[in-house]
């Protein structure tokens, strides 16, 4: 009898930055799809979201893909729902009540490879020495400059392996800092394949002794954040082909600027400070080829004939993508363009 080993991930409730947590069952016969995979259980007095005299939580099945760290194993990413079946306070991807697969997503994870022993970037000593002004480490190659390329690579072949639609990888403006791409369609889809992702990633640097750092200033100073920078596109923008689409779209966001913040990640406040690539989080702008504003439009959407897609810059590394998705959408379809 085949036995195959599941990993249900699910989010905890911790604030204001919900973890990752993750469990095995064993079952027989396993046929890979989220309706084979049982609902299951577990403590939740011990991820805060239960208390300890009524601690069960359930674990609903809502995406399946091979984990391709393991031998026959695949990953189940799970909502949490309540004892009686509704979802629990915590479960964001419940929040999603409109998920128009007419919307793409390219989220851009940002993350800071971190040094448990020294607690800080990878390539960043202790003490004395640092490394020189950033400019040299974006999309570097040397050893001077790209710190922890195996794990980078051993992720992007992980998620290609577990049928992932990750894009690209890239090493970023600070050292010890990359980025992958996910594109998806939908809310749900982005955000199952981006925890996924996540997910992974952190199995991988538990293998070499490594945090993956997601805080969006993990470094203070003079030092870039991370982020997760959010491009978007509906039918009406790949086919539009009037700037006045676009322009209608970047000024709607700006009439929601709180409702955006407020679901684009903790901390954010110390990465979006109008320096370092960001427009400061108390303004909103807008522009073609912009990166320090709020929303930038690509050029290459210009160059298409006002067609294509935007970039919201604003989205903190730390952000859960299912909130970031719906807000989004519920934005761009606010705008009512045609």
């Amino acid at each position: 009898m085949a036995k195959s080993k599941l990993e249900y991930i699910w989010l905890d409730g911790y604030k204001p930055t919900q973890t990752m947590r993750g469990k095995t069952l064993v079952v027989s016969n396993f046929d890979g799809t989220v309706a084979g995979a049982p609902m299951w259980s577990f403590d939740g007095s011990s991820t805060e979201q239960a208390e300890g005299n009524s601690s069960d939580c359930l674990l609903k099945p809502v995406f399946v893909c091979k984990d391709p760290t393991r031998k026959d194993g695949y990953l189940v990413m799970t909502e949490v729902l309540n004892p009686d079946g509704t979802p629990h306070e915590s479960n964001g991807r419940a929040t999603i009540d409109d998920d128009d697969e007419d919307f793409w997503f390219g989220f851009e994870q940002e993350y800071t490879l971190w040094d448990l022993e020294h607690h800080t970037p990878l390539g960043f000593p202790a003490a004395g020495y640092f490394p020189p002004p950033q400019g040299p480490f974006y999309c570097s190659v040397g050893a001077e400059y790209a710190v922890g390329r195996e794990i980078v690579e051993e992720h992007l072949d992980a998620c290609i392996a577990a049928g992932l639609n990750i894009e690209g990888i890239n090493a970023e403006v600070m050292k010890g800092q990359w980025e992958y791409q996910i594109f998806a369609k939908g809310a749900k889809e982005a955000g199952d394949q981006i925890w996924i992702a996540r997910y992974l990633m952190e199995k991988i640097g538990e293998k070499y002794g490594v945090q993956i750092n997601l805080h969006p200033k993990p470094v203070k100073g003079d030092w870039n954040g991370s982020g997760m920078h959010a491009n978007f596109s509906n039918g009406v923008m790949r086919t539009s082909g009037k700037e006045e689409t676009f322009i209608k779209i970047c000024e709607e966001f700006g009439k929601f600027i709180p409702e955006h913040i407020a679901v684009y990640g903790a901390y954010n406040e110390q990465r979006l400070t109008g320096h370092h690539e960001t427009q400061s989080i108390d303004k909103f702008s807008y522009g073609v080829s912009d990166r320090g504003a709020s929303i930038r439009i690509p050029i290459s959407t210009k160059e298409d004939g006002w067609k294509g897609r935007l970039e919201d810059r604003r989205t903190a590394s730390n952000a859960d993508p299912y909130k970031v998705a719906a807000r989004i959408i519920k934005t761009v379809k606010s705008a009512n363009v045609s």
